[in-house]
Formats: C-alpha cells, structure tokens, sequence
C-alpha cells in the first residue's frame, strides 16, 4: 500500500549498507541484462535503461568485487595457454570470510569447476596441489562424452564436477572432506568472464551463489545444448 511505502524509509537501520545492497543488486542486473541480449531473449533498450541506472548512481560493472578477479583468471589463462580450444575463461568466488578464489578453464574442466575445486580445497584446508577427482572417474567420465555419445569435447561442466566429486568420495578421504563443505559456498558471489554453459548454470543453481558473468560466450558453437 501507498502507507506500507511511505513507512519504509523508517525501517531502515544501515543507510549504507542499504545503498550498497542497492548498487550490488543494480550491477547484477546489468550483467544479467547484458547476457539476456546476446542471446536473444532481452533487447537492447532493456540494457540501455541498466547502463543509465548504473550511470546515475556514479558506480562501475567492475564494483562487484568478483568481476576483476574473474577477468583476471581468464587473462593469466591466456598468458599461460591454460584454455582450451583456444578459447580462456575465468571465474571467481568471494567466499563468506571476504577471500576471493579463481578458477580458469582447461581441455579437463570448465573454469567454474576448476574455481569450485580450489574453493572447496581452501575452505577444507587442502593442498592446492592434491587432486579431488580420481584419475579413473575422469577418465571414465571422458570416455563416456567423446567414444561413446561422439562429445567434442571431455571437459567438465560444474554439474559433472559435483557427481564426479561424489563418486569420488567414498574412496578418496580429501573429497569427501571438500564435498562437505559444499554448504558454506550457498550465497556466496560468482562471477564468469562468460555466459555459462547449461550444465554450469545448474550446478551454480544448486550451489545456491549469486552468479553473474560476462555477455561472451565459452565457446565457437553458438548453438547451447
């Protein structure tokens, strides 16, 4: 009701921390705005109005502290030649306590995965060098995307990451310990220096983080499957 909006203001008890809810939430929008255009489902007035409304509140894309670290990534990858198919991808986690973890792609996994294996082995206070998945279980993983259903490519998509993790687990002590820490990453912030594959877009969903990424796409193929 017109009374309920009037009486709003009086509620708030953190004017800043308001404001800054408020930019966050704005930037989102940006972001998902700008990806709704590349591929086809916004058009381009809808960005317009996102790019006016960041403009007024005197704020950058680059404000979400995930947005740099993201790019970042994708930029060492490339220095590296660490992406696959000539393509480099970055993704970043803000986790709870304010440390930012990276990920980039790779011919074996996507960079989201890549980013949710190093979060998970940070917050279990696992080696960075200690292998999470199985040799055997990405193998077998691979062998069933390119020999048997004719994939062009094995990499990993952050859905498959968390059931190879799971399979993994009953044998391997580490990731049954990074799996349980699996919770602490719900609400936490993403962002990708891409357009996020479906099988990306449902394990983020299932994580439960706030995603956003950047309106380019991980791959020559167009067509999203």
């Amino acid at each position: 009701t017109d009374m309920g909006v009037n009486r709003a203001g009086f509620a708030i008890v953190d004017d800043e921390a308001v404001r800054e809810a408020s930019i966050q939430e704005i930037i989102r929008r940006y972001f998902r705005y700008r990806c709704e255009y590349a591929l086809g489902s916004a058009d381009r007035k809808t960005v317009e109005r996102a790019e006016l409304l960041l403009k007024e509140v005197g704020e950058e894309p680059e404000a979400r502290a995930v947005v740099v670290p993201a790019r970042e990534a994708a930029d060492k990858a490339r220095r590296n030649e660490k992406g696959r198919d000539r393509i480099f991808c970055g993704a970043a986690i803000q986790l709870s306590d304010g440390r930012m973890i990276t990920g980039c792609n790779s011919p074996l996994m996507h960079a989201a995965s890549s980013m949710l294996l190093n979060a998970l082995k940070t917050l279990a206070e696992l080696p960075d060098e200690m292998d999470l998945l199985g040799a055997n279980v990405i193998e077998s993983i691979r062998r069933l995307k390119q020999d048997l259903l004719n994939g062009k490519s094995a990499s990993l998509d952050l859905e498959e990451a968390l059931i190879a993790l799971s399979v993994s687990a009953p044998v391997n002590p580490a990731a049954e310990l990074a799996m349980e820490k699996l919770p602490e990453l719900c609400r936490c912030e993403v962002h990708l220096s891409h357009i996020p594959s479906p099988g990306d877009e449902v394990g983020l969903r299932r994580l439960g983080v706030n995603v956003t990424s950047d309106a380019d796409f991980a791959s020559h193929n167009l067509f999203l499957t």
